[in-house]
């Protein structure tokens, strides 16, 4: 069951996630299968040797896995979650695909590969969502 109509519903429901809006994530495509969101890098991302800090490259793919998996369930709350940072990047953007892995009665796996805009892969992610019910 997709509980979203359209990407615009998708980027209104969560507009109010103000960590990752501020943060400059966007969601750019939304299915019943996959979400794809990205982040323009800036030098309010970059720790102090320049590198993109862990938590910003973190919040790309929780916010991803979050999209995926509430299109899957509302409402859906991430349960374990598990990254492991792969290459730094080196361009200027950042790329989470979230795609769902297993979707089951109570809980559903959601990976989330993260690179930048040259194809770098710069992360893999996976969120176990538990499914609220309402």
């Amino acid at each position: 069951m997709v509980n979203f109509d359209t990407v615009e519903s998708a980027r209104e429901f969560f507009y109010k996630d103000k960590f990752a809006v501020t943060t400059g994530i966007t969601l750019d495509e939304l299915t019943q299968d996959e979400a794809i969101c990205s982040l323009g890098i800036t030098d309010d991302h970059r720790n102090a040797y320049g590198g993109v800090m862990g938590g910003v490259i973190f919040t790309l793919a929780d916010f991803a896995f979050a999209v995926l998996s509430n299109q899957i369930h509302q409402l859906t709350v991430a349960q374990q979650v598990d990254i492991h940072y792969l290459s730094a990047p080196k361009g200027e953007k950042l790329i989470a695909r979230a795609t769902c892995r297993k979707n089951g009665r109570t809980s559903s796996v959601i990976n989330v590969d993260v690179c930048d805009d040259t194809g770098r892969d710069v992360a893999q992610f996976i969120g176990t969502g538990f499914k609220l019910q309402m």
